[in-house]
């Protein structure tokens, strides 16, 4: 069979292929070769830059053109790469020749060219080009598509601030709040969870085979190259630079970040069930699409599909990322090909929590506030004013409030009238009888409206 989105076995290039357009260019094989390229350019045009007598610097012209392979690099570029790689067995050579091979008809390049890939293990090109692959990904994807759903939630707080809802803890009644604040509770959760995404530092090393410099210092003893690898990286790069290493990145960095947005993504779970939950309760109904079908025999259906997909596919963004997270700072010895296999699933597990969003976010779309059924189910839980009312009886030092409206309250169907006789005969002063009878579910609300307001 030939591969197509029908054959494919990963859903991310079939079926949801079109939803991976802004991560397939960075995180794809494609995207690390682009990322190798840029980097042995970089460490080529530093080391001319470097005061050696046997590299002079560059010319402006041959700087244009090395950086132009980064640039308009393609995948008929990429292809070239993988054809040579299929006569070295090894990927990261496969790079440094087809950089040589661009090398032909300019003559500086060309005498230079010993200079590609100079005093480097593979490892010190594949980790600055998973750091600039996880950069790209963090910047112009997952930070971008976190900060429309907070955007998105935070509007809802802002809109429903003030619709007062029902509340349950362990699924029974208990003291209301409004819609807006239970979304803003999911705001402010998700806020930190994309600072301790954007926070994480990218770390990088260019030491040779074990980390020591050991080739590099063969080459020019007297050379600073620890001070030289460190401005590449920083510099030219923009990740930052790790100093202690063995012959890989000990990829702690990576377990930091995925776990980062393992994080966000678990809050992301629970905001999704929650808001299934709402709708299966009628809090807010979902606007319908022409022509779209909930059910294949029960034709009224519209199901909450969007928010059970975005659960499905978090739980499997999460499954990889914590694998990744487990497994990548764990290296026999000097270092095994367990990372190497392994780390080409990035894509995979962040592809799976872009997914998510771009799910979450079509379902938040489609939901429409339903004031008549939350106002209908507060007024049907008039048992929550138990909590008030035996909080002012506290404060008047009347006998036994919590048993007395424990006794009145627990497991009854109470109505506003049996909770106002109630109030009626407590030994309370008549200002503070008057608050309490004018009290409603829909109105005990506390601070929900200003918090979601203030966010």
């Amino acid at each position: 069979m030939n591969l197509s989105a029908l054959t494919a076995l990963s859903p991310l290039d079939g079926r949801y292929a079109s939803r991976m357009g802004s991560l397939r260019p960075l995180l794809s094989e494609f995207g690390l070769m682009h990322r190798r390229v840029q980097v042995e350019v970089e460490w080529f045009i530093a080391l001319s830059d470097a005061g050696f007598d046997e590299f002079k610097p560059l010319s402006a012209g041959a700087r244009e053109l090395l950086r132009a392979l980064v640039t308009n690099f393609g995948e008929a570029d990429a292809q070239a790469i993988k054809d040579i790689e299929k006569t070295t067995n090894h990927d990261v050579k496969a790079v440094e020749y087809w950089i040589k091979s661009r090398f032909e008809s300019h003559a500086e390049l060309k005498a230079a060219g010993e200079f590609v890939h100079f005093a480097c293990t593979s490892e010190d090109i594949n980790n600055t080009s998973h750091g600039l692959m996880l950069k790209a990904a963090r910047q112009d994807v997952i930070l971008p598509t976190l900060d429309r759903i907070i955007d998105k939630l935070t509007g809802m707080a802002h809109t429903l601030a003030a619709v007062p809802m029902l509340s349950r803890t362990h699924g029974q009644t208990a003291s209301p709040t409004t819609v807006g604040k239970e979304i803003a509770n999911v705001v402010a959760r998700l806020r930190n969870a994309r600072t301790r995404i954007a926070d994480v530092k990218l770390l990088a090393k260019m030491n040779g085979a074990v980390g020591n410099y050991n080739a590099h210092l063969s080459a020019w003893p007297d050379f600073d190259w620890e001070a030289f690898s460190q401005r590449v990286i920083e510099q030219q790069l923009g990740l930052t630079f790790n100093p202690y290493t063995i012959q890989i990145e000990p990829h702690d960095y990576m377990a930091e970040l995925f776990d980062a947005v393992t994080r966000a993504n678990t809050i992301l779970i629970d905001w999704s069930r929650d808001v299934w939950g709402y709708v299966s309760l009628g809090y807010f109904k979902q606007r319908t699409k022409a022509g779209e079908i909930g059910s294949s025999t029960m034709p009224h259906k519209v199901n909450p599909i969007d928010f059970e997909n975005a659960e499905g596919n978090f739980g499997l963004a999460n499954a990889v990322l914590t694998h990744l997270s487990q497994k990548l700072p764990i290296s026999r010895w000097q270092r095994d090909l367990t990372d190497s296999t392994v780390l080409r699933n990035m894509g995979v597990g962040l592809g799976y929590a872009l997914l998510g969003y771009d799910s979450l976010l079509k379902g938040l779309d489609k939901l429409e506030i339903n004031e008549a059924a939350l106002a209908a189910d507060l007024d049907a839980a008039w048992e929550v004013l138990a909590e008030p009312i035996q909080t002012v009886m506290r404060r008047y030092a009347l006998p036994n409030p919590y048993e007395r409206l424990k006794e009145l309250t627990r497991g009854k169907a109470i109505t506003r009238e049996s909770i106002q006789d109630f109030i009626r005969g407590l030994e309370l002063p008549e200002p503070e009888k008057a608050r309490l009878l004018a009290l409603t579910p829909g109105g005990y609300t506390g601070t929900a409206e200003s918090l979601a307001r203030r966010l």
